[in-house]
């Protein structure tokens, strides 16, 4: 690998940009790496807990990286294009999956980062990916959700918000002006990527929360009514847009059960091929 595991943490360049990384659970091996993409205002330190807990729980190996412009990483340019989560999943994940040298991933991502995982896998040929898991991913832009970053935008003018994205992020701004300023452009209410579903050809988990405030359950109708792949859901009751965080339990016992078959497969396909 060209990063060492063994750090636990550190620093590669993808995209040219220096980002931050970490990682729990044993090195690489045979089984996949569960690679894990964060929301638009995430970080690595913001996953909290999960990222230990999935891997303690699935006893895969789990790798998380920012983004340009957020936690530790070097800034963003700003303002970023309104095409910022395509040009990510095909003009820096390649560089970061390389970097890893993973044989298989699974990708893991949140809001902005699982839109990222599902724009890769069906923009680019890599079939180091084996699956996908969406935590409240979006493939368009809805009413719904532009009206909540609106009102993200009050609170970061208003609030003591932040301060406390200072407290994860080296360019707070850089941060969240880069997303907030993306969504709230008048063309982004167009915006619709969900053709990307249509060349998935690895299954996918789509997890999201009855009451997201930043999407509907139209997204999920999305991916189920045009995935090829087989698409397994989780709708989570009293749950908003962060399933890991508000109900961990359920989403871990969703994340362990879906790699756990995907590895199966995988194994049962190596012994008949």
């Amino acid at each position: 690998m060209a990063l060492d595991w063994n750090a636990g943490s550190g620093r590669l360049t993808a995209g040219g940009k220096s980002l931050e990384w970490a990682c729990w659970g044993p090195a690489p091996g045979d089984g996949p790496v569960i690679v894990m993409l964060h929301e638009g205002l995430g970080c690595v330190a913001l996953w909290r807990d999960f990222p230990a807990r999935v891997a303690e729980a699935t006893g895969l190996p789990v790798f998380a990286y920012s983004r340009a412009g957020y936690g530790q990483s070097e800034r963003a340019k700003l303002p970023r294009p309104l095409d910022y989560m395509t040009r990510e999943a095909v003009d820096v994940l390649p560089e970061l999956l390389d970097d890893l040298g993973a044989a298989r991933v699974i990708l893991l991502g949140h809001s902005d980062g699982a839109t990222i995982a599902a724009e890769y896998a069906g923009r680019v040929a890599d079939h180091r990916v084996r699956g996908l898991i969406l935590m409240a991913p979006h493939v368009f832009a809805e009413p719904e959700g532009l009206a909540a970053i609106v009102e993200a935008k009050r609170l970061y003018l208003t609030s003591d918000l932040p301060g406390k994205m200072a407290q994860f992020h080296a360019h707070p701004d850089n941060a969240f002006w880069g997303w907030n300023g993306a969504w709230l452009h008048p063309h982004f209410r167009k915006w619709n990527v969900a053709e990307v579903i249509d060349y998935l050809r690895v299954p996918s988990l789509v997890i999201q929360g009855r009451q997201d405030q930043y999407g509907t359950l139209a997204q999920v109708a999305e991916f189920e009514e045009r995935s090829y792949a087989p698409v397994d859901t989780l709708i989570l009751e009293d749950c908003q847009h962060a399933p890991h965080l508000e109900h961990p339990e359920a989403v871990l016992e969703a994340v362990t059960d879906f790699a756990a078959r995907l590895v199966r497969i995988e194994a049962a396909e190596v012994e008949t091929g």
